[in-house]
């Protein structure tokens, strides 16, 4: 496995047409694969509007399962490339009236290597996201692609360092966070980021939509922290784009020796986490 992990953020301008955005998102996958990247990181449910501004049952209708059809397409295209893809999308399950909101891993070969289902669900205004979701049962996994071990971190869950370093500890090179968010929220992307980048020594990709959909103006600014909490490459607040970073194992293990976080932790003191209440 080489010492490079050379990924790519997709960061797209939705719209109402799914099949749409499906079509532009494998065009810009492959147009990344052709300029070398290895890596394919998607904004949050990415090839559907954000339909979570309102409550509307209606959108229940956006959801598939894991075997639906895109994942399906982008498992043709991860083989077809060679790449692996992580795919945040709606899904449906076998039970009823149960959604959640989760990730895709497809490795370079095709196959769906597992997925994660987002922990943190919101309820906030324009984000009414518990009427759509489930908050996710798996817990925190990391998958060893073929071009190195990915955990996943959607969106709100930035919010809560627990998780991410759960991802850290079981030794995630990449966690890679999809997001739909605002600008009001803004100004803690380029602190929550790189915070759990340095905390848990791994590069960290935060994927954000872009432009405007009904009452929302997703900022995008998407982009790739390494392990010291330095911004190595960044995309624009405005259009769709692709990002390309090469991400130096190297660099982990160095951060790592240096800073021995995951030394010095003291779980033993820590119970009171899970047992105080609000």
């Amino acid at each position: 496995m080489s010492n490079i992990m050379k990924a790519a953020i997709i960061q797209l301008h939705c719209i109402e047409d799914k099949e749409e955005n499906l079509k532009k998102t494998i065009g810009m996958i492959e147009e990344a694969a052709s300029k070398g990247a290895k890596i394919m990181c998607l904004q949050e449910v990415f090839n559907t509007l954000y339909f979570p501004q309102t409550m509307d049952p209606k959108f229940y209708d956006l959801a598939e399962p894991l075997d639906g059809p895109t994942v399906r397409a982008m498992q043709e295209v991860a083989k077809k490339n060679e790449v692996v893809i992580v795919v945040p999308f709606y899904e449906k399950t076998d039970c009823p009236g149960v959604y959640y909101n989760t990730a895709a891993v497809v490795d370079a070969d095709g196959r769906t290597l597992g997925i994660y289902r987002k922990s943190h669900i919101p309820l906030l205004p324009l984000f009414y996201e518990k009427f759509y979701f489930k908050p996710g049962n798996l817990g925190y996994p990391v998958f060893q692609t073929a071009y190195g071990n990915i955990g996943v971190y959607i969106c709100y869950d930035r919010h809560f360092p627990e998780g991410a370093r759960i991802l850290g500890l079981k030794g995630a090179e990449l966690i890679v966070i999809p997001t739909a968010t605002i600008g009001s929220y803004q100004y803690l992307w380029e602190i929550e980021l790189p915070a759990h980048a340095v905390a848990n020594g791994c590069y960290v990709a935060g994927i954000n939509r872009v432009g405007v959909e009904g009452q929302m103006n997703f900022y995008g600014s998407s982009f790739f922290s390494n392990p010291r909490g330095k911004i190595i490459a960044k995309a624009s607040d405005k259009e769709s784009e692709i990002v390309i970073a090469d991400l130096d194992r190297s660099m982990i293990k160095e951060v790592r020796d240096l800073w021995q976080f995951f030394r010095d932790r003291r779980p033993e003191t820590y119970l009171e986490i899970v047992q105080l209440l609000p």
